[in-house]
């Protein structure tokens, strides 16, 4: 079979579909040149490919090597509906490349006269240079000058056609990224002399947390701690790792792949490395990134979304815990749930980690006896409230005192005024004191869509 790049290049829908069905690939990831498949669906005008990825996750401003992004080959090749779907995906329009160019300059550039008009009321700039001084105004031919100069909307909204220097802006904490290297979800065994390690980040009972590196790409190691390893324990290791490595949802962040001990000194499993760390870093640790209203439920669509898919899997993934150290931020600010943190069935079994987040019937019962996708749910309400209020749960508590007061004592988190009454409102149904009577996923991703669009 050809690979996914040929098949969004031609077309090949159903090809496609299957290849997408496949957990262990990334839809996300880049070709030699950094082409992602969206790249490919765009440039070619497969329009139902390209509904295809957007439907499952694709990253609609991600950039090639040139920093072209799929709106700049649409816009080039004047696929007028893809342009419109894109940017009904929140596109940017003024997106530029290597060159300063925007997808307005490409559209001038090559004729597309209705597509150029479809940028510039969607908030393409007329005026912006690219490296070398050159408008979309000055690319275009005399006819689409006059169109685009005379059209009320550029004047509507407050466009002025005095040159906008061409500014070299490092996009960092934006929307836009670079497709991820699709080698890494090819092989789950690694040999563990292949890894560098940097610097240790943290360390806690169930291991260590490395920065490093593999295969020329920057991840994160962890080294496992675990006493009394076992050639049964290998077994089980072996057997559970491969599940995690789920590439195919890009609000999931799989395990990329494991080595054993020995020959390794600890069992070791690898990530891809998140420059902002977790969204419990983000919220309590003073990163530099301020997360605002509309931050947050963006980051709360995103782990509904990761969630949804998660709790489709059958069987489930045993002993993953959602709580906000579990959550991670990819450098477009993407929330993203890590496989990387779920429990294997020989770490600790009967300790329960992070008890703030769990449900009180989770506390209270053995695995077995609880609804897992309502006990979810409760950690969802707690992350939100997290979310809201930039406060970690129950902060003056010892794990032990939290992990008694919830389940026997009916300790809550209390919602402080002046938070927004939806979030309110939702934060409460999710947090059902009835584990029946609190809502799926799927049900919730509508709401906080609507609310993003608020």
């Amino acid at each position: 079979m050809d690979d996914i790049f040929t098949q969004c290049r031609e077309g090949n829908a159903v090809a496609v579909r299957l290849w997408l069905d496949n957990t262990e690939n990334d839809l996300n990831q880049g070709d030699d040149h950094g082409f992602s498949p969206l790249h490919w669906a765009c440039r070619e005008g497969r329009s139902n490919v390209v509904d295809m990825l957007i439907m499952r996750g694709a990253r609609i401003n991600v950039m090639n090597r040139g920093d072209d992004t799929p709106l700049h080959l649409a816009a080039s090749h004047g696929h007028r509906d893809i342009v419109g779907k894109l940017i009904q995906c929140k596109a940017d329009t003024n997106a530029v490349n290597e060159h300063g160019n925007t997808p307005l300059h490409y559209a001038c550039f090559w004729g597309q006269d209705q597509v150029a008009e479809d940028l510039v009321t969607n908030g393409a700039l007329v005026s912006i240079c690219n490296k070398y001084g050159e408008t979309p105004l000055d690319k275009g031919k005399p006819h689409l000058r006059e169109l685009l100069r005379g059209m009320p909307v550029a004047e509507k909204m407050g466009q002025n056609l005095t040159k906008i220097p061409f500014k070299d802006s490092f996009w960092k904490g934006t929307t836009r990224t670079r497709p991820r290297n699709g080698t890494l979800n090819k092989q789950a065994g690694i040999d563990y002399r292949q890894l560098s390690l940097a610097h240790k980040v943290n360390e806690n009972q169930s291991g260590e947390l490395w920065q490093g590196r593999w295969q020329g790409n920057e991840i994160a190691i962890k080294l496992l701690k675990v006493r009394d390893w076992t050639t049964r324990k290998g077994r089980d290791f072996n057997e559970e790792y491969p599940k995690l490595r789920i590439f195919s949802h890009p609000n999931v962040l799989p395990m990329l792949g494991a080595c054993q001990s020995p020959p390794a000194p600890h069992p070791i499993i690898i990530a891809h490395w998140m420059p902002y760390g977790s969204l419990y870093n983000v919220l309590h640790e003073g990163t530099n990134f301020v997360v605002d209203q509309t931050q947050a439920v963006k980051f709360a669509l995103d782990i509904a979304n990761g969630m949804a898919f998660l709790h489709t899997l059958e069987p489930m993934i045993p002993r993953h815990y959602l709580n906000s150290k579990s959550v991670m931020i990819d450098e477009d600010m993407t929330a993203r749930i890590s496989m990387a943190d779920v429990k294997f069935s020989f770490q600790c079994p009967g300790r329960m980690y992070s008890p703030a987040w769990v449900a009180p019937e989770a506390l209270q019962k053995k695995p077995e006896e609880i609804n897992r996708r309502s006990a979810d749910m409760w950690s969802f309400a707690i992350l939100l409230w997290e979310l809201v209020t930039r406060e970690v749960p129950f902060a003056d508590l010892s794990n032990m005192e939290i992990g008694m007061k919830v389940s026997l004592e009916g300790l809550r988190p209390t919602i402080p005024p002046g938070i927004s009454p939806h979030i309110c409102k939702l934060m409460k149904i999710c947090m059902n004191e009835d584990p029946a009577k609190r809502p799926k996923f799927d049900m919730i991703v509508p709401i906080l869509e609507k609310m993003q669009d608020k």
